[in-house]
């Protein structure tokens, strides 16, 4: 007897059953939307590239990351972000696109990183970005979190937490502290706080060969807590000792003055000076983003300024500021929020596949497949059952899949020009012509396609 292989999926790689596809599916068109609201290009770059082209300017931890291999003479890497094959695609484009270029992209990144419960090693990843051609106004920071808090809100969400900070400001500090040759270093370090806490990050800061008032001067500096207004008050004090911490200063007031002046509300963002960004590409503004009632989950979102990335293809100087959504997380995340509910935050029961289920009751397919069509082109999902089963048990399938409307078509229903429609949610049946009942099932099609996957509403203020 022949054996068998066990099927089974890679640790850290997501498979879903259809039911949840399409509620990942609805919240990846909902993103889409907004997206495009703002004037973003949509973008798709290969998941492979040249190693040398991808890992231009990687180094730390990233290198430590990627899945990279040969094929015969190629050397090639996985995209572990999107940002870096934006960079080569502008680099590469730029006599052909307009400027400035807002673009999202949304597919799938990979990272050889410790799979763990909500972190995956493939997973989408959902990017926007502003490139500019030799400058780039310090607004379009700004307008990536205005974005962002759209999208969100968009899905029913309203418990979350931007924390911005600026990479110049940590940089002018360290300068300041007489360790600026090896901001890098550091700044990699203080990102970790959070996941490994103040006393080990002094352990690692003085790795690096600080003494350990510095280390200390460092931890209460990026350690800094209160409103803005204090926050920047207590970086005050620093002004005009530095001149790349003044830039980062002026650049961070900014950004948070616009964010208020966009209307986003004053809860949902903060200046968090331990943001620093483990990416080293980062030039200025970094954003991460939590869940203020879930903290344990760790960012959401994340992003910044970088205005030297595409340098490694190109002299033309090309400057951007993006941020990006790890959509496979945030559905892990939704799904998993509530452990009293078994379907978290995300609507229960079955996403059907369509609206309207047709059983033909005849032999006349011809006709069927032009009553099937007349709904389809109307707007109305509508699936046609073929197989030779018993009543029941096509009945049973659309109990199953939970589809809301039924299509009886037997032959006399066809001599009168009729249908039978059955509502099987309230078990109500109508007789009538198609196109007499277009309208309740075109109604029906446009709520489904207008519903939010989180059981929340909400609308911005």
């Amino acid at each position: 007897m022949e054996n068998k292989v066990t099927p089974r999926t890679l640790s850290g790689f997501m498979e879903l059953l259809p039911s949840e596809q399409l509620k990942f599916d609805r919240i990846r068109r909902i993103m889409e939307r907004v997206f495009e609201s703002y004037g973003f290009f949509p973008l798709d770059t290969p998941v492979l590239e040249a190693s040398e082209v991808l890992l231009a300017k990687a180094g730390g931890e990233t290198e430590k990351q990627v899945y990279r291999f040969k094929k015969g003479d190629t050397d090639m890497t996985m995209r572990f972000d999107q940002t870096v094959p934006l960079a080569k695609y502008v680099a590469k484009n730029a006599g052909e696109l307009t400027f400035p270029f807002k673009r999202y992209q949304i597919g799938k990144v990979y990272r050889g990183e410790r799979a763990q419960k909500g972190r995956f090693r493939e997973f989408y990843q959902c990017d926007i970005d502003i490139i500019g051609d030799g400058k780039l106004e310090i607004a379009n920071d700004a307008e990536m979190p205005v974005v962002i808090y759209d999208v969100l809100t968009a899905l029913g969400l309203e418990d979350f937490t931007f924390r911005i900070s600026n990479r110049k400001v940590l940089g002018g500090f360290f300068s300041l502290m007489q360790a600026g040759e090896r901001a890098g270093d550091i700044m990699r370090t203080v990102d970790k706080l959070e996941k490994i806490g103040a006393q080990k990050v002094a352990e690692e800061l003085a790795t690096l060969g600080l003494d350990a008032d510095t280390c200390a001067q460092i931890i209460a500096f990026v350690g800094m807590r209160g409103t803005n207004d204090e926050v920047f008050a207590f970086l005050a004090q620093y002004l005009g000792k530095d001149s790349l911490f003044d830039s980062g200063y002026a650049e961070l007031k900014r950004v948070i003055d616009l964010l208020g002046a966009y209307g986003i509300p004053a809860k949902n963002y903060c200046v968090d000076l331990s943001i620093a960004r483990g990416l080293d590409y980062y030039t200025g503004t970094v954003y991460e983003t939590t869940f203020d009632k879930h903290p344990e989950i760790g960012s959401i979102c994340s992003g910044g300024r970088y205005d030297n990335l595409a340098g490694f293809y190109t002299s033309r100087q090309l400057p951007g500021v993006g941020m990006a959504i790890g959509l496979t997380r945030l559905f892990y995340v939704l799904s998993h929020m509530d452990p009293a509910d078994p379907n978290g935050y995300l609507n229960g029961g079955t996403e059907p596949p369509c609206d309207l289920l047709v059983l033909p009751l005849t032999e006349q397919a011809d006709q069927v497949a032009k009553i099937a069509a007349l709904f389809r082109c109307a707007g109305v999902r509508t699936q046609v059952y073929y197989e030779n089963a018993k009543f029941k048990n096509k009945m049973g399938y659309a109990d199953k899949l939970q589809i809301p409307f039924v299509l009886f078509l037997g032959d006399d229903e066809l001599s009168a020009g009729m249908v039978k429609i059955k509502n099987m949610e309230t078990g109500e049946q109508l007789t009538d012509t198609p196109e007499k009942l277009l309208p309740l099932l075109r109604a029906h099609a446009d709520a489904v396609a207008n519903r939010k996957p989180i059981n929340t509403e909400k609308t911005r203020p």
